[in-house]
């Protein structure tokens, strides 16, 4: 990657991006970001708290009216936290939104939008073959567009920078890490649109309806070995992360999300994860595979990824079987009773909540909950309902995924008007690509952040190393007590990866299309909206700063950036100070650890 380099001594000809506040400073600061981050509210001072906005003498004449005016404002500091915690990336035009309506009312709206959806990569024609060679014929991107999941992350860059369904894709995103099935091991283009869509379709719908779908997807099926399952001898691989990773988890855990006895207790031992695995067998892929070379075994279908895993009761285990819960299965049964008995004992297991309460707080919000969020959380998911100031979230069922995500978003550890300045949420590479392109006026048609930008920041989208994610929940911070999840791959090569990637959009043109990428564009930004204040250095730092940080960013800080601003003079750099003063405060805005760890 090229790099642009000043001579530092030189303030009165910059170069390229500042060096004396880059590579070095935020290769340190952001290691001991999660536990020391932050600054004064600075950034935030012009703009009006919500509580002042209303009329004293409105609400001495009704006060209800001044409740609903409260809760209809959002301060600057909020509503930047609200986009980085429920959208791609906080854009001028999305903070004003949400400023104008409130949180609540901005995340209803939410709740509801739809849109995105998957719709790169060729069909199923790769599991209907006629016995020649697939990509004989078809060109030097055959495997790319047929077996390969690329495709799917031009979509997913073209809909994170561009749809409005922000929140939908955010927790399909979420569920995506949860649920995980990689490229990585399985292929099948179409496969993984099926699979992804279908967690866009469920995102804010029931989490039993995702655990279902889940199980009988035909791709899940493959990944984990429980499509044409021996029923004599199942493979143990699907139930055992069903248990550990999907539902419940390894340890009993207490309504807070903390450990019941203040240890780990185990959920379930190898005899449970053995009935369960017994329990899902009799499943086979959906019809519409080619026989072309026989399918294995005898009675079952051919790999085909459209539509569910469909019932095969000769391939059913035929004993008795118990399930956690007390629940258990009669000898004589047939493979949808199983599978929703199944469902029943892990949706009502006393761990559920908690266990995916937690993840989608970590996913959206932050690191390091208290067990009173998780229980605030934890009680949307099993009653189905969250009550907010104004309206009624979720339909009254267990697993509601618009109330659980409603609880997530609008709980006061979330809208804080002064959230502690302790940082909480390294802003994973997906994310701070998303965040710096939406910012910055950009557009993105993904190419890019795959196969280069995906894998140097070790977070390849659709490409998970294994079924536990890009990193585990609980990775530990070294020298505190916390957890910094997205920290399990940051290292001294991502973090200047992070910095490359700046340099490359703000410096070096951004990133070509690819003539071979259907509706290519490239992944670039534009700043031209910014050059209107690059007259008034201060004013166009707090600009920046707002928009990224929401006012997080020190006001020592933001002088040094006005102060490397100023560097640019418009008498010696006439035609070109007004796009050098954009570029060296966006980069350095958008490097700093305010921006790149969230609180």
């Amino acid at each position: 990657m090229r790099s642009t380099w000043c001579n530092s001594t030189n303030r009165q000809a910059p170069c390229g991006p500042p060096t004396r506040w880059t590579l070095r400073a935020l290769a340190g600061a952001l290691a001991g970001a999660l536990s020391a981050c932050g600054g004064g509210l600075g950034g935030d001072a012009a703009v009006p708290e919500a509580t002042a906005a209303a009329s004293p003498t409105a609400a001495a004449a009704d006060g209800r009216q001044r409740a609903l005016a409260v809760t209809t404002l959002a301060t600057q500091r909020d509503a930047v936290r609200l986009a980085d915690q429920a959208s791609f990336g906080a854009t001028e035009a999305l903070v004003t939104s949400i400023r104008t309506v409130g949180a609540e009312a901005w995340v209803a709206s939410q709740l509801v939008a739809t849109g995105s959806s998957y719709t790169s990569g060729q069909t199923a024609l790769i599991h209907q073959p006629d016995g020649t060679d697939f990509c004989a014929t078809r060109g030097s991107n055959c495997w790319r567009d047929h077996y390969s999941t690329e495709p799917l992350v031009w979509d997913f860059y073209r809909n994170a920078v561009t749809r409005t369904d922000q929140l939908r894709q955010r927790v399909a995103f979420a569920l995506g890490q949860i649920v995980v099935v990689s490229g990585v091991e399985e292929s099948g283009t179409y496969g993984f649109r099926n699979y992804h869509n279908m967690l866009l379709q469920n995102a804010l719908g029931n989490y039993r309806e995702v655990l279902r779908k889940v199980t009988l997807s035909p791709l899940m099926g493959d990944y984990l070995d429980h499509v044409n399952n021996d029923r004599l001898q199942p493979n143990e691989n699907y139930a055992r992360e069903l248990l550990q990773l999907f539902a419940i988890g390894t340890c009993q855990l207490n309504a807070d999300g903390t450990l019941v006895g203040g240890k780990c207790q185990p959920t379930y031992d190898n005899d449970v994860v053995r009935n369960y695995a017994y329990a899902l067998t009799g499943w086979t892929y959906p019809a519409g595979g080619s026989a072309t070379w026989g399918c294995w075994p005898q009675g079952a279908n051919c790999r085909y990824y459209t539509g569910d895993m469909v019932a095969r009761p000769a391939m059913q285990d035929n004993q008795a079987r118990t399930l956690l819960g007390g629940l258990s299965l009669p000898a004589v049964r047939t493979p949808a009773v199983a599978l929703n008995t199944v469902l029943d004992s892990l949706m009502s297991h006393p761990n559920m909540a908690p266990f995916v309460g937690r993840q989608l707080i970590q996913h959206l919000v932050k690191s390091n909950p208290s067990p009173a969020y998780v229980r605030r959380v934890a009680t949307a998911f099993a009653t189905g309902r969250h009550t907010g100031a104004t309206r009624s979230f979720g339909t009254g069922v267990r697993g509601d995924l618009a109330a659980t995500v409603a609880a997530v978003l609008l709980d006061t550890e979330a809208r804080n008007a002064a959230p502690p300045l302790v940082a909480e949420k390294l802003r994973e590479p997906a994310l701070m690509m998303t965040g710096i392109v939406r910012a910055l006026n950009g557009r993105s048609d993904g190419s890019a952040l795959a196969w280069w930008w995906g894998e140097e920041l070790r977070q390849h989208m659709f490409r998970s190393p294994s079924v536990f994610n890009y990193y585990p929940p609980t990775f530990p911070v070294a020298g505190t007590r916390l957890v910094g999840p997205a920290f399990g791959i940051y290292n001294a090569n991502t973090a200047f990866a992070r910095l490359n990637f700046l340099n490359q959009l703000l410096y070096w043109g951004g990133m070509g299309a690819d003539t071979t990428v259907p509706a290519a564009t490239g992944t670039s930004v534009t700043l031209t909206a910014f050059e209107a204040d690059a007259g008034d250095a201060v004013r166009l730092v707090e600009r920046l700063a707002a928009l990224a940080t929401g006012g997080r960013m020190t006001a020592a800080t933001k002088a040094r950036i006005v102060e490397a601003v100023n560097a640019w003079d418009p008498l010696q750099r006439p035609t070109e100070w007004r796009r050098e003063r954009v570029r060296t405060a966006a980069y350095l805005v958008f490097a700093s650890p305010a921006y790149q760890v969230l609180n």
